[in-house]
């Protein structure tokens, strides 16, 4: 697990107050909104992606696109999120 995606794990379980989940219970290749066939993501909502978003701009200090499509992708996983902020990161 590289250090990005714990930090992003973290950064989840904090603005979402996930309790009674670790960053290690979190698949870094699972959906984080919805659940794959194998029964693996975290199944947050639409509120939780505006709180998700906000908390990922504070902590990493990257911004999304308007559009929806592509956000979307940039959410569908820990790993796609750790590459988006890799690349886009200003830090």
């Amino acid at each position: 697990m590289s250090d990005l995606n714990t930090r992003i794990k973290e950064v989840m379980i904090e603005s979402l107050e996930l309790e009674d989940i670790t960053p290690a219970d979190i698949v870094d290749s699972a959906p984080i909104f919805g659940k794959n066939a194998a029964g693996e993501g975290l199944g947050l909502d639409s509120i939780d992606a505006l709180e998700l978003g906000i908390a990922i701009k504070e902590n990493f200090g990257v911004s999304f696109s308007t559009v929806k499509e592509e956000t979307k992708q940039h959410f569908a996983s820990v790993n796609a999120l750790a590459a988006y902020i890799s690349a886009n990161s200003k830090g």
